[in-house]
């Protein structure tokens, strides 16, 4: 497991995400999805640099399929940015690594 990210589940999802005092990104993958390989690298370097900062957490949606009903998740990769347990947003798909940075940004001045 990456250094920063967090696997979740089911059973720890709400307590990573509503017990944060700090934004909080989710990446709502699959390991089938090329997509998804492809952002790896960019969240472990998001994570590297927003360290303390903004929380990141991993949902395998074929193994919590109740997480990605409950968010609409309908495509991979999907990620959703939270604060105070509240959803900021959510990006659908591959984005690079200058295009996170600045949504995380606001999300931490906000």
């Amino acid at each position: 497991m990456p250094v920063g990210i967090v696997t979740l589940s089911e059973e720890s999802f709400d307590g990573f995400v509503s017990h944060s005092s700090i934004p909080v990104l989710i990446d709502f993958f699959a390991v089938w999805c090329p997509p998804c390989r492809m952002m790896e690298p960019v969240m472990e370097k998001l994570a590297e640099e927003f360290a303390g900062k903004v929380a990141f957490g991993k949902v395998n949606v074929d193994e919590n399929t109740e997480l990605a009903l409950r968010f609409d998740v309908s495509a991979v990769p999907t990620f959703i940015l939270f604060k105070n347990g509240k959803m900021l947003g959510r990006i659908i798909g591959a984005r690079d690594y200058e295009s996170f940075k600045e949504i995380l940004e606001e999300a931490i001045k906000s």
